[in-house]
Parts: structure tokens; C-alpha cells; sequence
């Protein structure tokens, strides 16, 4: 099981607003970003979201899949996510 952390430099609101002092920029989420955010900064496991995901959406698990380990990757690119 895969283990995230945010940063402890990265400010993050409830609504998805996040804030990276060290480098000044700010980041948007949106609304689906931001509770994945929220839930990858609170331990989540990426394969329960990714069976979470694919019910609520009814949507392919691959495509699911994909999406989310993109969006892992954006945000560990961008400073946003540790891996563990």
C-alpha cells in the first residue's frame, strides 16, 4: 500500500486552494481534485479510491486508474505530495 504525505511547508484550505511558501506559487484543485488531495493527505489507500472512484462514476477502472496516478504524479511533480 502506497503512502502519501503533503509537505510540511504546503498550506491547504478546505476549499482546495493551496499555497507552497518556499516557492510562492499557488495551486486550484477542483472539487474532485481537492477531496482526492484531502484524502491521499489523510492516508487513503490509491486502490480503495480508485474502487471508490470506479462506483461512483461507473466508469472504467483502468481509466480511473490512469487519471489518478496522473494526478499523483502532477502533484508529487509539483512539490504538492511525498511519496512514503
Amino acid at each position: 500500500m502506497k503512502k502519501f504525505e503533503i509537505p510540511g511547508n504546503i498550506a491547504v484550505s478546505e476549499s482546495g486552494f493551496a499555497f507552497s511558501p518556499s516557492s510562492g506559487e499557488t495551486f486550484n484543485f477542483n472539487e474532485l481534485g481537492a477531496s482526492i488531495y484531502k484524502k491521499l493527505r489523510d492516508n487513503a489507500d490509491p486502490d480503495q479510491l480508485i474502487n471508490e472512484m470506479t462506483d461512483e462514476f461507473d466508469a472504467d477502472r483502468a481509466i480511473i486508474e490512469k487519471d489518478l496516478y496522473d494526478f499523483i504524479s502532477e502533484l508529487k511533480k509539483f512539490g504538492l505530495l511525498k511519496e512514503l
